[in-house]
């Protein structure tokens, strides 16, 4: 479709073609010493091959991806069933499959040295190694996203991850797909993070609307349950027990079912992912759409995103366990808002989206308004012209002295509006307008982040870079990324000192974290 080509694509075309793409695809365990043409041969003789890749996941990997689908079902003819000789197997036939040299020793000499495809980030020490290398901290914004950011080929392993889930989903719902939402889908996900999926059963209530033609009616016999709560738990239950007795690889399965959003843990040992599974989350996947939307219009999105969320990771503002700390989501949102603010916006409000929507955009959710424009080519580019290096200056100066007692953040009118609750810190929800997606934060964590904020803020107005240089420290965004007080203690007390404000004072307490309340004073001057 040469009219798709010639524009960015939109958030559903991407999802499809990706989950089509995964059906294709096969995943294989390689023997350690490979040679790459044979297999390749091998596997060639039972359809054209469209691309392939190794990676390392306890041992070598292939994904294998096919021009027709039907290449699988003649390869999955002809492939064998393990015997059983410790072990008794459940004949589950999956795209997963074990490749392996008859005769090892004999085809040594014909081993190839595979490329393997990088499947999670570099640490943080040797990125700050290479940070220190660039010319700018807007090239050290984009060298962080560069090594931070979902590959090419991760992204096909997630959708390939859904598929395999989807196989045992399709036992009892034949129309049902398993697809990717949040952080594997909305361009802001990194190297290792989890796979967020959902069941879907929305092509069975499409199917359903449409027989209701003619002077009568058929419909199925199904199942009534009293809430949809409870037939979700139910599926999941199901479909949670179907991965744990019966999934190659499947393995940790954990069902957390009386949640607020019921769903099934599984750590899947042949992508290497941890998985969370739940039924048809509507609004979420409308929060990974708007999210794709942001980070398409502006390459400077994403590199922001990702150079805040690793820095708040650095200084223990963000956790992987849940608590009261600031979510990766939270701070994405807080970003976004910031981009809104600029003069002119760098990014448009949701409800400048909304107005661009055409019938299609349409969506209530639950009686939430969820509509906003899904054709990218219909929103103009943003005038605004400023460097990344002025960006994370001003958003770490914006939010080390935003009224945090009195505005809550709104991306759907761009602007802070009066805090509806006393909660530290309200982000409101774009879509479910009544929620706080920030409630969980407290006091003594929003003071830690204003703090950071407000040191890194002077880090990146104050400190001279050719002199760091000279001293051979970290300078830009690789100071920043450096603990703080860590690299030269005595040097921060006494620029504290040379300064002799409370706030700061009391900052250097709350960098020690002896005195919770230490900033309380200071937030929202």
């Amino acid at each position: 479709d040469a009219e798709v080509n010639t524009r960015k694509k939109t958030f559903t075309e991407v999802q499809t073609e990706r989950l089509e793409q995964a059906e294709r695809t096969v995943l294989i365990k390689c023997p350690p010493k490979l040679n790459e043409k044979k297999l390749l041969q091998y596997l060639s003789s039972h359809g054209n091959i469209r691309s392939h890749f190794f990676f390392e996941n306890r041992g070598i990997h292939a994904l294998v991806e096919f021009s027709e689908k039907n290449s699988i079902a003649s390869l999955q003819d002809a492939i064998g069933i393990p015997s059983a000789a410790e072990h008794h197997v459940v004949p589950f036939k999956s795209r997963l499959f074990t490749f392996t040299l008859k005769n090892p020793v004999s085809q040594t000499a014909e081993e190839t040295l595979v490329h393997l495809s990088p499947q999670s980030h570099i640490p943080v020490k040797e990125l700050i190694q290479k940070l220190c290398d660039a010319d700018s901290v807007s090239n050290q914004m984009y060298i962080l996203l560069n090594e931070f950011q979902l590959t090419e080929e991760n992204i096909k392993l997630r959708f390939l991850a859904c598929s395999l889930v989807r196989d045992f989903a399709r036992a009892y719902f034949p129309d049902s797909m398993v697809k990717p939402f949040g952080s594997s889908v909305n361009t802001f996900g990194k190297l290792g993070c989890d796979v967020d999926m959902f069941l879907d059963f929305h092509n069975v209530q499409k199917r359903a609307t449409k027989t209701k033609k003619g002077p009568f009616e058929m419909e199925y016999q199904m199942k009534r349950l009293p809430s949809e709560r409870l037939a979700n738990q139910k599926i999941l239950s199901v479909i949670g027990d179907c991965l744990d007795n019966f999934g190659p690889g499947c393995v940790s399965v954990q069902k957390i079912l009386n949640a607020r959003c019921p769903l099934v843990k599984f750590s899947h040992q042949p992508t290497g992912f941890q998985c969370d599974l739940s039924v048809s989350n509507s609004i979420a996947i409308k929060s990974s759409e708007l999210l794709y939307i942001y980070g398409c219009l502006d390459p400077r999105v994403r590199a922001l995103v990702f150079t805040v969320r690793c820095w708040a990771r650095v200084h223990g503002l963000t956790n992987s366990v849940p608590g009261t700390w600031i979510t990766n989501f939270s701070l994405t949102m807080m970003v976004m808002f910031f981009l809104q603010k600029r003069s002119p916006p760098i990014i448009p409000t949701l409800d400048q989206l909304k107005e661009l929507a055409d019938e299609k955009d349409k969506h209530i959710i639950g009686g939430y308004d969820c509509s906003f424009v899904s054709d990218l080519s219909k929103i103009k580019p943003t005038k605004n012209t400023e460097t990344l290096d002025a960006l994370l200056s001003d958003f770490f100066e914006y939010f080390g002295n935003f009224d945090f007692r009195k505005n809550s953040i709104n991306l759907r009118k761009g602007k802070e509006v009066n805090k509806p609750e006393s909660s530290p810190l309200y982000i409101w929800n774009p879509f479910e307008q009544d929620l706080n997606i920030s409630k969980n934060v407290n006091q003594p964590q929003l003071e830690k982040f204003v703090a950071m904020a407000r040191e890194s803020a002077w880090i990146l107005q104050k400190e001279e870079k050719t002199q760091r240089l000279i001293n051979k420290e970290p300078w830009g965004l690789a100071a920043l990324l450096t603990p703080f007080g860590k690299s030269n203690p005595s040097k921060m007390k006494n620029r504290m000192k040379g300064m002799g404000s409370e706030t700061i004072r009391s900052l250097l307490d709350s960098l020690k974290l002896n005195n919770t309340n230490s900033l309380q004073k200071a937030v929202g001057k």
